[in-house]
C-alpha cells in the first residue's frame, strides 16, 4: 500500500510559485521538482519504507510515490516503475491479488520479469493487453497514475468499488493529483478556495460525497473509472468530457451489476446458494492472505468480521492475529463478544480496553487525518484498532461491505414495511399532515404532551414526543421510497437551516431511477448504499484511519466477484424473516455457534453524546462560541447555540447534528 501524487502541465507551461497565482505562466522545472518533493513527502505515513520521483519536464509530467512494502520488498518493487519496453511509467497504490495468475499468462506470451511485485505484473499486462482488458482481468483494490511516454498521455484509474482514494484538480493551469488532499495542498500553486455548496451535503451525510471535495476545482475520481489526458491536445483549463484531449470511461459499473442481478437472479436452493457464496468468499479471503509481511484481522465479533476471520483461520497454518478495541461503557463495548469468537476459532487475539481520555486524544488528529470535513465518529475506534494492530502486523483484513451487499442495516429490513404503511395514504394528506406537525417545534409538542399527559395513565405517556412526531413527519412527507431513504440517512434533514449559504450542490442520489427497476425496495436501498455511503463514508474512514499508522487494510467481502455474486442471489436469501445477512450468517454458522453471534446489531462507535456533556464540553464550547461561528461565516450561531443548549440540558441528544459542526470548525482551524 502506498501514496501517489503528481502533476501534468500543458507542454511548455508550468506555474510560478505563490498561492495567489490564478492561471498558467512560465516557471522552472526546478520549482516544480520542489513542489513534487513536498507533495510526495506529505504522504510519508502511507509509505514509510521508500520514496521515489520521476519527471519529464519537457513533456510536463511529474510523478511521486511513497511505498509501504507488502509484496516484493526488494529494490525491484520500487516506484515509479517502468514497463518492460520503457513505454509506460506508473505510480501505483494498491494490491492486485490475482497477479500470480496474470504473471503466468504473460510469461506464456514471452514477457520477462525482474522481480515478483504485482506492480510489475500490472505494467506488463497493460503493455501486452492494453489498459481496459488488464483492468477487467485484475482482482484487487487500487488507484494509480499511468504515463504513456509514446503517446504523451496520462491516465488516472480507481478500483471498482472505491476502496482506494484518488483526488485530482485543476490548479495553476495544470492537473494535480494524489492519494490524499494534503498532497495537493502541498503544491505552492494550489488555491484552497472552499466550495460552500457541498456543506449541505456534508451536514446530511457526515461526509462530502463524490465527485466533490471541500475545495473548488478539486474532485474525487469515481470508482470503476479512468480518465485520460492527452498532453498535446489538453489546454490545462478543465477536465470536462468532450474537451480537447480528455476522455473518461467507466470500466466496471455497480449500477449495471446490481440491475442485471436483481432483474435475473440465480435459480437455486438455499443450501446451494450458501455453498456458492462460501466458495467465493473462501477464494477472496485466501487471495488477500498473500503478503511478505505480518498479517492479521480486525475482529468485532459481528457477522462480517467473524466470517472473514473464520475463513482466514481455515487457510492458515498458525493462529491468525486478531485485534479488537473495548470500552468501559457497556452499550458501546463489543470486545467481550470478539473475545468469545476468537476463543472458539482459535486466533491469537489482542484486545485493548481504551479509557475515555485515550479515545478523546484521537479527536485533535482527525482534521489532519481526513483533510476535509468528515464526521462519522466511528473513525475514532477505527483509528485505535488500526494503531493496535500495527504494533504486530502490517496488513489487516476487515469485514467491511457485508451490510451493503447482504442487507445488514435496519433501513434495508424496514424499508418495504415502512413504505407499504404510508404509500396508501394520499400524498396530499400525508404532506398536509407533515406540514401540520412541523408547524409546531418539538418543544411545543413536548409542552402539549405534558399538558395532556397529566390526565392520561402512565402507560400512554411518551418519552420525547416532539422529536418522535417530527421523525414521523419526515416519513409522511416522502413522495417515493428514495425520498424516504434519504430522510432516514440524513443527519440534518434540512441542512440549509444552520447554514449561511443558500446553495446546495447537486447529487444523483434522489434522481437515480434505479429503484423503479427493482421489485424489492430493500435491494434498491442496498444499491444506493453501495455507491454512496460505502465509498464516501465507510471506505474513506478505514483507509485514512489505517494508513495514518501505515497499516494496509484489505476487504475481501468487496472482491468484485463476491459483489457480482451477491447481486445474483435472490433477495430472500439476504433478508429472511426480518433478519438481515441471512446467507452470510449461514456461512458463518458452519464454523461458529450462532449463540456467539446472534444479538442486536451494535455500531462500532463511541459515546460522543455523553462526552460532549462532560469531558469534551470545554473543547466544544470553544468551537461553538458565537463569535467563532460568526467569524467562520458558514453557520448561523443562533441555530447552533440553541442545539448546544438543548444537548447540554439533557432534554435532547443532538450529538448527531453537533458533531458535523464541531468537526468542520476543528478542520477550519487546522487550515
Amino acid at each position: 500500500m502506498c501514496g501517489i501524487t503528481g502533476m501534468l502541465f500543458p507542454v511548455g507551461r508550468v506555474p510560478a510559485a505563490g498561492k495567489q497565482q490564478t492561471g498558467p505562466c512560465s516557471g522552472t522545472a526546478e520549482h516544480i521538482e520542489s513542489d513534487l518533493n513536498r507533495m510526495t513527502d506529505a504522504l510519508v505515513h502511507r509509505g514509510p519504507d521508500a520514496r521515489g520521483t520521476w519527471s519529464d519536464s519537457g513533456a510536463g509530467i511529474f510523478l511521486g510515490q511513497r511505498r509501504l512494502a507488502i509484496i516484493d520488498l526488494s529494490e525491484e518493487g520500487r516506484q515509479p516503475m517502468f514497463s518492460p519496453s520503457g513505454r509506460f511509467v506508473i505510480v501505483y497504490n494498491g494490491e492486485i491479488y490475482n497477479f500470480p495468475e496474470l504473471r503466468k499468462d504473460l510469461e506464456k506470451e514471452g514477457l520477462p520479469f525482474r522481480g515478483h511485485s504485482d506492480t510489475e505484473v500490472l505494467l506488463g499486462a497493460i503493455e501486452t493487453w492494453g489498459l481496459k482488458r488488464s483492468l477487467e482481468r485484475s482482482v484487487g483494490m487500487f488507484a494509480f497514475a499511468l504515463w504513456d511516454r509514446q503517446e504523451r498521455e496520462l491516465t488516472l484509474v480507481r478500483d471498482r468499488l472505491g476502496i482506494k482514494p484518488l483526488y485530482y484538480g485543476i490548479h495553476g493551469g495544470g492537473l494535480i493529483f494524489g492519494s490524499e488532499l494534503k498532497a495537493l495542498k502541498s503544491a505552492s500553486f494550489f488555491r484552497p478556495e472552499m466550495d460552500e455548496s457541498v456543506l449541505p451535503l456534508y451536514l446530511r451525510y457526515n461526509y462530502i460525497p463524490q465527485p466533490y471535495t471541500i475545495w473548488k476545482n478539486t474532485w474525487k475520481l469515481e470508482p470503476g473509472t479512468f480518465i485520460r489526458i492527452k498532453a498535446a491536445l489538453w489546454k490545462g483549463t478543465d477536465l470536462d468530457e468532450g474537451s480537447p484531449g480528455i476522455s473518461r470511461e467507466r470500466y466496471w459499473s455497480a449500477r449495471d451489476v446490481a440491475l442485471a442481478g436483481s432483474e435475473k437472479p440465480l435459480e437455486l436452493g438455499p443450501e446451494e446458494a450458501v455453498d456458492l457464496l462460501e466458495d467465493q468468499l473462501r477464494i477472496a479471503v485466501g487471495d488477500r492472505m498473500v503478503a511478505d509481511v505480518p498479517l492479521g484481522a480486525f475482529l468485532s465479533g459481528g457477522v462480517d468480521s467473524s466470517t472473514v476471520v473464520a475463513l482466514m483461520q481455515e487457510q492458515s497454518e498458525r493462529p491468525v492475529k486478531t485485534f479488537s478495541i473495548g470500552f468501559s461503557e457497556a452499550q458501546f463495548n463489543e470486545a467481550r463478544y470478539a473475545a468469545k469468537v476468537a476463543g472458539h476459532i482459535g486466533t491469537e487475539h489482542t484486545e485493548l480496553y481504551v479509557s475515555p481520555s485515550e479515545a478523546r486524544e484521537v479527536i485533535p488528529l482527525l482534521p489532519e487525518m481526513y483533510d476535509e470535513p468528515y464526521s462519522d465518529y466511528s473513525n475514532i475506534p477505527t483509528y485505535l484498532v488500526s494503531r493496535l494492530a500495527r504494533k504486530k502486523v502490517t496488513v489487516s483484513l476487515s469485514g467491511d461491505g457485508g451490510d451493503e451487499l447482504f442487507g445488514g442495516y435496519n433501513r434495508h429490513i424496514l424499508i418495504n414495511r415502512l413504505w407499504r404503511h404510508i404509500e396508501g395514504i394520499p400524498g396530499a394528506i400525508r404532506r398536509a399532515g407533515a406540514a401540520a406537525i412541523h408547524a409546531l417545534p418539538p418543544e411545543g409538542w413536548d409542552r402539549l404532551a405534558g399538558t395532556v399527559g397529566r390526565i392520561l395513565p402512565d402507560s400512554l405517556s411518551l418519552v420525547d414526543p416532539g422529536y418522535k412526531l417530527h421523525k414521523l413527519a419526515e416519513v409522511l412527507g416522502a413522495r417515493n421510497p428514495v425520498e424516504l431513504y434519504h430522510g432516514l440517512i440524513s443527519e440534518w434533514k434540512k441542512p440549509m437551516r444552520p447554514l449561511v449559504s443558500t446553495a446546495e450542490a447537486e447529487t444523483s442520489l434522489l434522481t437515480d431511477p434505479v429503484w423503479r427497476r427493482m421489485d424489492d425496495l430493500a435491494q434498491a436501498i442496498m444499491y444506493l448504499d453501495l455507491v454512496t455511503y460505502l465509498p464516501g463514508d465507510i471506505l474513506a474512514k478505514v483507509d485514512r484511519a489505517s494508513m495514518a499508522v501505515s497499516l494496509e487494510s484489505r476487504v475481501p467481502v468487496l472482491d468484485h466477484r463476491v459483489v457480482e455474486l451477491a447481486w445474483k442471489l435472490p433477495g430472500e436469501y439476504k433478508i429472511r424473516r426480518g433478519t438481515g445477512k441471512w446467507i452470510l450468517r449461514e456461512v458463518l454458522y458452519r464454523r461458529v455457534p450462532r449463540e456467539l453471534i446472534e444479538r442486536p446489531k451494535q455500531g462500532f462507535t463511541v459515546p460522543v453524546g455523553i462526552w460532549l456533556r462532560g469531558p469534551l464540553k470545554e473543547w466544544a464550547e470553544d468551537l461553538l462560541d458565537p463569535r467563532t461561528l460568526a467569524g467562520g461565516g458558514v453557520f448561523k450561531p443562533r441555530v447552533i447555540r440553541q442545539l448546544w443548549k438543548e444537548h447540554l440540558s439533557g432534554r435532547r441528544n443532538h450529538d448527531g447534528k453537533l458533531w458535523p459542526v464541531l468537526m468542520y470548525e476543528a478542520w477550519r482551524r487546522s487550515q
